[in-house]
């Protein structure tokens, strides 16, 4: 990239694109109900502008919007294996089989718990709440709305079971990034997660059980239920055998196979599912990977369940994932977002402050840049090296980044973690957002252990000298320094 000096942009010009694209973003999704890529884009367009003004030349604000775009290529390319596992699972009755069985075995008044456990299991093992809510979470959202349980409920347990299984997994690609960027051991971040992160499973499992206390006194709708299984049995062949499939998913990226070939060769299985089993097609089961799995069943809940999936139904979620990615990326560029994270630092007196500073900017960063991949990169970058002048361990860091940004990503409707959850599990973030238990009692736990001092750890004389030497051998391998502080393995 190509370097020039340019002048520092003041905190309250830094404002201004965040401002303008809130208020503009506010409008078009409550009054309008549009989508939010314009916003963002005009956003983007306000940013570029006042990067100019202050000295930026266009080819470097050019490079921050495509390197935001390349920052996020991980998560596109999840998102169109997860497009692609949705119709195949569902052509292949993979799906179908999932819930005609969760149908039969599960009670309502447990439903909550036992969704919250499964999709935190299956999570742990493949590392992508993604996947997880994209398979096993479309499944639960049927067995859920069928025995009655409001949709944003059973949404909430499928959000919480699959973040806190996101951010435990060592195959997560955020708690990944939130260590690296800290230049943190893998295992020791999440060590360090377990004080915040299974305390506020705990409550999630106790607020979902309370919750489906009033499910158990209601009768199930009987008819309902068997309206659906007909439906089922009339248009899949559903077989326990089915189950092998994601279960070898599950083994395969367990046996510490790569997630991606592991969620591809999930697809191919559930296409040869829909061939060989179900009875498609090639053609029908080509199409179902690029179109979506078409159903008329007689059934509307039924229909509606399975009418999704493929390539296409994901393009929506591409196009806000990129858009959003040039808006962080011109921001970042620019030196916007670091002005505004600054200001905050000042107030950050004591290690809790911040600790706290660090998961608010997270959350600030997710509602702002609309990606939870810059609310673990950005506050990595600008708070390493005030974590360090404290001598905290940068575990510390690397926890409250993920308990920041990683687990309330879902709560903010435009960001792309709250656009994916709308396409895939059919719920709006202001609906499930109360009974996303686990995403929003992380970061209050988190903030309540710095201040208390709990767990709040500090590096000892010999971490620090080890920490001053591996500077020096990066600045005589480089020639640079890193500015912010941090230690980037």
């Amino acid at each position: 990239m190509k370097k020039q000096q340019a002048i520092e942009i003041p905190f309250l010009m830094a404002l201004i694109p965040l401002v303008v694209m809130i208020a503009v973003m506010a409008v078009t999704i409550i009054k309008f109900e549009g989508s939010p890529h314009v916003p963002l884009l005009i956003g983007a367009a306000i940013a570029a502008a006042i990067g100019l003004r202050y000295g930026y030349k266009w080819d470097v604000i050019e490079e921050g919007a495509y390197k935001g775009i390349r920052m996020a290529l991980p998560a596109i390319v999840i998102i169109i294996l997860v497009g692609l596992i949705i119709g195949s699972w569902i052509g292949g009755g993979i799906v179908a089989t999932m819930i005609y069985y969760g149908l039969k075995i599960i009670t309502p008044s447990l439903f909550l718990v036992t969704i919250c456990i499964i999709c935190a299991i299956v999570t742990l093992a493949i590392g992508s709440s993604w996947s997880t809510m994209g398979t096993i979470g479309v499944a639960g959202m049927g067995i859920g709305v069928s025995m009655g349980i409001p949709a944003a409920m059973v949404a909430g347990a499928v959000i919480s079971g699959a973040y806190f299984g996101d951010k435990m997994s060592p195959l997560s690609d955020t708690t990944n990034l939130a260590a690296g960027i800290t230049g943190t051991d893998l295992f020791a971040h999440i060590k360090h997660m377990i004080y915040t992160t299974v305390p506020g499973l705990i409550i999630a499992l106790i607020v979902y059980f309370i919750l489906g206390r009033q499910f158990s006194g209601v009768a199930v709708d009987t008819g309902n239920i068997s309206s659906i299984l007909l439906a089922l049995e009339s248009n899949f062949i559903i077989s326990p055998w089915l189950l092998l499939v994601p279960l070898a998913v599950v083994i395969m990226v367990a046996k510490k196979v790569p997630a991606l070939p592991a969620l591809a060769i999930g697809v191919l299985l559930g296409w040869l599912c829909h061939v060989f089993i179900q009875g498609g097609s090639v053609a029908d089961a080509v199409n179902t990977l690029h179109d979506g799995f078409a159903i008329t069943s007689g059934n509307d809940m039924v229909d509606n369940l399975f009418n999704r999936g493929g390539i296409d139904s994901m393009m929506y979620t591409v196009s806000l994932t990129i858009v959003a990615m040039i808006f962080g990326g011109i921001m970042e560029q620019a030196g916007m977002l670091q002005a505004i994270v600054k200001q905050i630092l000042k107030a950050a007196k004591t290690a809790g402050s911040l600790i706290a500073a660090t998961v608010f900017s997270a959350f600030f960063t997710n509602t702002t840049a609309s990606e939870q991949y810059i609310s673990i990169l950005l506050p990595g970058r600008m708070y390493a090296k005030a974590f360090r002048d404290k001598k905290l361990h940068s575990k510390n860091l690397s926890r409250a980044l993920e308990d920041g940004g990683t687990v309330t990503s879902p709560l903010v409707p435009w960001n792309t973690c709250g656009v994916f959850i709308f396409a895939t599990l059919g719920v709006g973030a202001f609906a499930y957002a109360p009974y996303a238990v686990l995403n929003y009692t992380i970061p209050i736990i988190s903030i309540v252990m710095a201040y208390l001092g709990l767990k709040v750890e500090f590096l000892t004389d010999e971490e620090i000298k080890a920490l001053e030497e591996k500077e020096a051998r990066l600045t005589e391998e480089t020639g640079e320094t890193e500015p912010s502080g941090s230690l980037l393995t």
